[in-house]
């Protein structure tokens, strides 16, 4: 089928054609084919002033996606798909932006990692500060091997690494941990 291999080769469309084979009112393969044909391109170019090449080629797979669900095709498809992208890109855009500012308040306002107590050898804030410049693989086994006390090949496994690649992390996040509270506890003094 002409349009399966349409929609298979291309990374827009692929999976579209997922749809149940007993759907009769699937539009006309034709026009869809034409349609993607002449304005993909243009529509993803369109989308993009609103957000990344990916997320314009999948707002764009989305569009035809519902444009195939169709039980009959728009009168104006080229400006029925413009719409249609038009609002699918500013949607996507607008949750973007809802869930970095939701993310953003409750990073602000989440607690401190560690409870500050006057017998701690060491200062809580210096420890969090350490933990938190160090990668985020480095700080993953650190937790991993020192508060969820797991074995460096439970680590591992968890990581999909190898068991000599976590232990040469935790290592390094150590001594980098330890320099940075060094340095920390003697601009305290």
């Amino acid at each position: 089928m002409l349009i399966h291999r349409i929609f298979s080769e291309n990374p827009i469309l692929r999976g579209v054609i997922r749809l149940k084979a007993s759907n009769t009112a699937m539009l006309d393969s034709q026009l869809i084919v034409g349609c993607f044909q002449s304005h993909a391109a243009a529509l993803v170019l369109y989308a993009r002033q609103w957000m990344s090449t990916g997320e314009a080629e999948d707002a764009v797979h989305d569009v035809f996606v519902r444009l195939i669900a169709l039980e009959r095709a728009p009168d104006d498809p080229r400006a029925w798909l413009f719409r249609a992208v038009r609002n699918e890109a500013i949607s996507k855009s607008r949750s973007f932006w809802r869930r970095k500012r939701r993310e953003s308040d409750v990073s602000r306002d989440r607690r401190e990692w560690f409870e500050h107590r006057v017998d701690d050898l060491i200062d809580a804030h210096a420890a969090q500060d350490a933990l938190t410049n160090l990668s985020q693989e480095q700080r993953e086994v650190v937790v991993l091997r020192i508060w969820a006390e797991m074995g460096f090949q439970e680590i591992a496994d968890l990581v999909g690494a190898s068991v000599s690649t976590v232990f040469e992390r935790y290592k390094t996040a150590l001594t980098l941990m330890k320099s940075q509270l060094q340095r920390s506890d003697h601009a305290r003094r």
